[in-house]
């Protein structure tokens, strides 16, 4: 695996004609896009976000807000852009998503050919929380009512000290974060929701059609919040199609 501090490449593919850079959820890993490289055909790079604060970077402190997280991981993106390139981003990744492309658009760098939102409501129905305040115990019931974390690791206290600084860094991220962003997409988005998460409505999913001004599709998928751990292959089925589909879907 070839590896900088920000982007993990499962499986390095210089020639590809496409990169998709895969964002992750409150407190999660590349490693919930390792499994995708496998199943991607060899045009098509997986690069996987590792932000501060887990894996490798354990010892890292988390940025002081969102709009600087996303400017460091620009730094480490925009060197990668010399080919197509789409995004990914699952919960609060979809919001990281979105931000990192206009910070890069700001920059003159060239916009993803895609934009896939999972699991996230639009900006506009984006309404903070206060899940990084709740206590350990709560904040690990959080975690296991979502789904996406096992219980049995949490209830390891070891486990648990070294994981939840970064959920918790993640949530107060995200959770305190208010600007809309500042301009629509010219790519396409597709918003990719399971069928019963209750943690948005469709209505907010479909949102993002606000934010593109080249098409928009609404997907759901059987499932929760992480559906997408249940099926990967029907997932990265989704996204390809949409990938080699004609400009003008």
């Amino acid at each position: 695996m070839t590896t900088t501090r920000w982007l993990r490449r499962p499986q390095p593919r210089p020639a590809a004609a496409l990169r998709l850079l895969c964002l992750p959820h409150a407190g999660g890993s590349a490693g919930l896009y390792r499994p995708w490289a496998a199943l991607l055909p060899p045009d098509v790079e997986l690069l996987a976000a590792c932000p501060p604060g887990r894996a490798d970077r354990l010892h890292e402190p988390l940025p002081d807000d969102l709009p600087t997280l996303v400017a460091e991981l620009a730094a480490a993106v925009a060197p990668l852009l010399d080919r197509p390139w789409a995004v990914f981003g699952h919960s609060m990744g979809a919001t990281v998503g979105h931000e990192l492309i206009l910070h890069l658009m700001r920059r003159g760098h060239r916009p993803p050919v895609h934009l896939f939102a999972s699991a996230r409501e639009a900006p506009q129905f984006h309404h903070g929380g206060t899940v990084h305040l709740l206590d350990d115990d709560a904040l690990c019931a959080e975690l296991t009512r979502l789904g996406g974390t096992n219980a049995d690791l949490l209830a390891i206290p070891e486990l648990r000290a070294l994981a939840l600084p970064a959920v918790r860094g993640d949530y107060r991220l995200i959770e305190t974060y208010t600007d809309l962003p500042w301009a629509q997409l010219p790519c396409p988005v597709a918003a990719f929701i399971g069928t019963d998460d209750h943690e948005l409505t469709p209505e907010e999913a479909a949102g993002w059609a606000d934010w593109t001004d080249a098409g928009f599709e609404l997907q759901s998928f059987p499932g929760g919040h992480f559906y997408l751990s249940d099926q990967p292959a029907a997932v990265i089925s989704a996204v390809l199609d949409r990938l080699r589909a004609p400009a003008d879907r």
